[in-house]
This record gives structure tokens, sequence and C-alpha cells, in this order.
């Protein structure tokens, strides 16, 4: 019979040699992050966490932009207007009534359709003394004493008003000026602010639990090491975090390819940094 500890060391020795293969066909990753200043000389990123992903961010935070969001239909439908605006908003995707994006949407029906319009168009046009602007012939007593002559002429001074805005496209300038009581652009604004923090800590969360491979933080020289990696495709993330120097901003989120037992090496730098806009809604 066998001593004891040869039956060990022929059980281990085999363990060892059996882990051996499936050890070397893992690869490793290592990297070194600088930014450059408007100065000239790049600095090393000290102390910066990094995330080996199995998906990109961009493409975990467009993931998790589908459980986010406000709905545009449902903002606008709780909003206090006239039905015609909220046609209007919705048919344009516009909930911003002021800016150059507002007023390449507005047509010459639009003003005289919608209520909140025509009432900001004829408020800018009344003080403005310089113009020959279209007056009113029909009184609010023929709606009820006349009612076919008050719809005449309502139609006459709309056609006026049409007819004055072909000729003078730009005088719906500053009419903007008196939407703002009924703007809801600033209440969208604010609801997008918050559901962009949402969206960001519902990606991160992702990013770290379900597509989180390795976390690694860089040493004084900007260097990091992922070592023991199954072979595949990931991305070197700084998830949403921006690496600074002086006045240099950084983001990173780049491809990296791990081979079996090969060393993967990759140099983040100013150049292959991604801007990461925060859109509007």
């Amino acid at each position: 019979m066998k001593p004891l500890w040869r039956i060990l060391f022929f059980f281990l020795a085999g363990l060892i040699i059996s882990a051996a293969p499936a050890a070397a066909q893992n690869g490793s990753v290592q990297f070194t992050a600088r930014i450059t200043p408007s100065g000239g000389v790049d600095e090393p990123v000290r102390s910066f966490p990094f995330y080996l992903l199995r998906k990109s961010y961009s493409d975990i935070e467009r993931e998790a932009a589908t459980f986010a969001g406000p709905d545009t239909d449902s903002f606008i439908n709780g909003l206090d207007v006239s039905p015609e605006l909220k046609k209007w908003m919705k048919r344009n995707q516009c909930v911003n009534l002021t800016g150059d994006d507002f007023y390449k949407k507005l047509k010459i029906d639009d003003i005289i359709d919608v209520p909140e319009f025509f009432s900001a168009y004829l408020e800018r046009m009344t003080g403005d003394a310089s113009v020959n602007f279209p007056t009113p012939k029909y009184k609010s007593e023929d709606k009820v004493k006349d009612p076919e002559k008050y719809a005449r002429l309502k139609k006459q001074y709309h056609d006026a008003i049409r007819a004055f805005l072909v000729q003078n496209p730009k005088s719906t300038e500053t009419m903007d000026m008196a939407l703002e009581v009924v703007n809801p652009g600033h209440k969208w604004d604010s609801l997008g602010a918050q559901d962009k923090i949402e969206l960001d800590r519902h990606t991160a969360e992702l990013a770290q639990g379900t597509y989180l491979v390795a976390r690694v933080e860089t040493d004084v020289e900007g260097q990091g090491f992922v070592r023991g990696i199954t072979p595949g495709n990931y991305w070197l993330s700084s998830l949403n975090v921006t690496a600074t120097a002086g006045d240099a901003r950084a983001v990173w989120d780049v491809p990296v390819t791990v081979r079996p037992g090969q060393a993967t090496y990759v140099a983040l730098s100013s150049i292959n940094s991604v801007a990461r806009p925060r859109a509007n809604p």
C-alpha cells in the first residue's frame, strides 16, 4: 500500500497538470491611461477605476434607455393648453416654443389655427406702429346678432393676416416672448435632466452588474493590468466617469480583443477618448 503522502502528491500533480492547459488559454489586458492638457505634456491618469465589460458602455446606455424616459405624448396630454396646440406639438414633436428649431417648424397656417400662436403674433404686431398691419372689421356682438357676417369678416381678417405673413415672413420674430407663459419647454427640460440622472444610474448598474468582467485601478504611472481573461471581445471603459488633467477631460469606451495565452496592450489617450454629449429629449 502506497504512503498517503504519495497519493496526495500524485493527485495534486494531476490537478495542476490538467488545469495548466486551461489556464494557458486565458489572456490578459495591460493598459496605460494618459491625457494631454493644453500645455502639451501628457500626464498619467492615476488611481482611476477602469472596467472591462462584455458590452460597450454606449450600447449599455441604449439598453438602459428603453426602460427610462418621459413619454412625449403623455407629457403633452397633461398640459393646460388648447387642443390645437397639443395637436401641433405632437405632430411636430416639439414642446419648446422658442428658439430656432421652433421657428423652423412654425408655418403660416399654424399661426392662424393655433390660438396661442395667433394671440402671441397679434401681441407682437399690435405694438409695432412701423407696419400697416391688418385690423379686424368684425365685432364681438355680431357673433350673436349676425353670425354669418361675423364669420365672413373674421375669415377676411385671417386671410389678410395670412397675406401679410407671406409678404413679411420675419414678422414672427420675437413672438416666442409672448408664448413664455404657456411654453412647457422649461418643465420638459427639468424632467429630462431628472431622467438623465436616472438613466446614468441605471446604466452604471447594468455595466457593473450584468456586463462586468473585471475592475482595476490605475497605479501612479497610469497603468493597469487584468489577468486570467477568457478570450473574446470586450470594452475597456471608464463608464461615465471623466478623467481630468489640467483642462483636459477624457472618457473611454475602447474595444479590446483578448486572445488565448496572449497579453493585449492598450494605450488610452486623449485621442481615443470618446465624446459623450447629453442629448435633450
